[in-house]
């Protein structure tokens, strides 16, 4: 999944404000035989300038156990990333430490998700604060749907609300990943079970391909208005990031040069100032979906665009959008 490093590197921008402290809420570590995306390439990314120090593991479906309960199975990710959580930890100065991890559980299992909360809770020698249940779905056969293979309407479902609930009950946050027009769907949840803590990922995943393809225009009109009424709900905080992924229609995966920070800045801006704009920046968290976006744009050149972003922003507000907010919600320590 991830890029060619040669051909990231062919842009290359001197980093700016080094020394800001930097959370990054939104990463993945997976095996993957051809795109192995691990500690090291992790700290490749972390160490390339800016000054990240803690980060937040998002599940992906690595390491899940192959024996035992199939409800049980996704433990062996908790397990996997809390032992990469222990080795960076003695990775010394400059080396950015993992402080949560979000895990993956079948919400459609309802309350009974009481075991399988616990054993993530064990597994993640307490780095464990939430589940994501990616809930993609589109009619389009040229949309890939979210890799848990949602059915329509998941956020919906009876028995989902039902566990989605329980999260909030034991203080756990649901991480929300839909398509846009899935975000009134979203919205209804948050107003229906307010207890439970919504991080809204990717801006609720713009679509740019298939049949969204020639109509950002009209599409990002409608994400504004659906994403406003969603900011009515106090118990949802958003995630600014994920903007770069093939799904969003831009393009740079497929040229000859990857994204420079003034392309970012240049089509992303609008969608940035809006959710700050309705969110407050006290509710919003920059992030990378590293390597995910790394197949347009690299890590150094995308933190150089958020930080152009937030040029006009005042101090508390950047300081927020780039460690606060995720350090709050996530409940990151040190």
């Amino acid at each position: 999944m991830a890029q060619d490093p040669n051909w990231l590197d062919q842009v290359h921008e001197d980093i700016l404000e080094p020394d800001r402290r930097i959370v990054d809420p939104h990463h993945h570590l997976w095996h993957h035989r051809e795109t192995p995306y691990l500690l090291d390439d992790l700290w490749a990314d972390t160490g390339s300038g800016h000054k990240v120090e803690k980060t937040v593991f998002v599940e992906c479906m690595a390491e899940y156990l192959t024996t035992g309960p199939e409800e049980l199975r996704p433990v062996g990710e908790t397990t996997f990333v809390a032992s990469v959580a222990a080795e960076a930890d003695k990775g010394g100065p400059g080396k950015a430490r993992i402080g949560a991890i979000v895990s993956y559980a079948d919400l459609t299992q309802g309350a009974s998700l009481k075991d399988l909360l616990d054993a993530h809770v064990a597994a993640g020698q307490g780095l464990f604060r939430g589940i994501r249940h990616a809930a993609g779905w589109d009619a389009s056969s040229t949309v890939r749907n979210s890799h848990t293979n949602p059915p329509e309407h998941l956020y919906a479902d009876g028995k989902f609300q039902e566990g989605f609930a329980e999260l909030g009950k034991r203080g756990f946050t649901f991480d929300a990943w839909n398509y846009h027009p899935q975000i009134r769907e979203l919205t209804e949840l948050a107003k229906s079970v307010p207890g439970t803590t919504i991080i809204f990922d990717h801006f609720g995943g713009p679509l740019g391909i298939g049949p969204y393809a020639g109509h950002r225009d009209e599409i990002f009109a409608q994400w504004q208005e659906d994403t406003a009424a969603l900011a009515r709900c106090p118990n949802v905080v958003a995630k600014l990031g994920g903007l770069a992924m093939p799904i969003n229609g831009f393009g740079w995966h497929k040229r000859s040069m990857p994204a420079t920070s003034d392309e970012i800045v240049d089509a992303h801006k609008p969608y940035y100032d809006h959710m700050i704009s309705v969110f407050g920046a006290e509710r919003c968290m920059f992030e990378s979906n590293f390597p995910v976006d790394k197949q347009s744009v690299s890590y150094p050149v995308l933190w150089n665009a958020f930080k152009k972003i937030a040029a006009d922003y005042s101090e508390d507000e950047k300081d927020a959008l780039f460690r606060g907010t995720a350090t709050r919600i996530y409940r990151i320590e040190g």
